[in-house]
């Protein structure tokens, strides 16, 4: 069975192509256009990944991230940001303990192939990347 990833950005275009290229390669991804309906599919859904764009209306992705971690221990989180405020977002997550590896956008696939080819850390496997596309 295909790992299940959900692809969370409110740039409708990028969270359709990231599904499409992850479909192509053999995952099992849904596109989602805000955390919250991410959030509520995750309880039935149950995906092994989550890749989020931090700066998003309403819930943003760092917040996704931590009650993700909460509801499902396992589940693994890779955030992307183009905004130069993820920042501060990351250091006031940081600072309450949460630790994770940051994209930046634009995403290029071989990055993100890549990064789910050799394992999407874990909040708790405090790191923080960020990579240039």
């Amino acid at each position: 069975m295909a790992n299940r990833i959900f692809v969370v950005d409110d740039e409708r275009i990028i969270a359709d192509s990231l599904s499409a290229i992850l479909n192509k390669s053999g995952f099992d991804a849904s596109a989602f256009y805000d955390a919250e309906a991410a959030l509520a599919a995750c309880e039935t859904l149950k995906p092994e990944y989550i890749i989020s764009d931090v700066a998003m209306p309403g819930m943003n992705g760092i917040d996704l991230a931590i009650q993700m971690k909460e509801r499902f221990p396992a589940c693994r989180i890779l955030l992307f940001s183009g905004h130069a405020t993820t920042l501060d977002l990351l250091a006031n997550a940081q600072s309450a303990g949460h630790d994770f590896e940051l994209l930046s956008k634009p995403v290029h696939p071989k990055d993100l192939l890549a990064r789910l080819g050799t394992g999407v850390p874990t909040l708790s496997d405090h790191s923080v990347l960020t990579t240039s596309a």
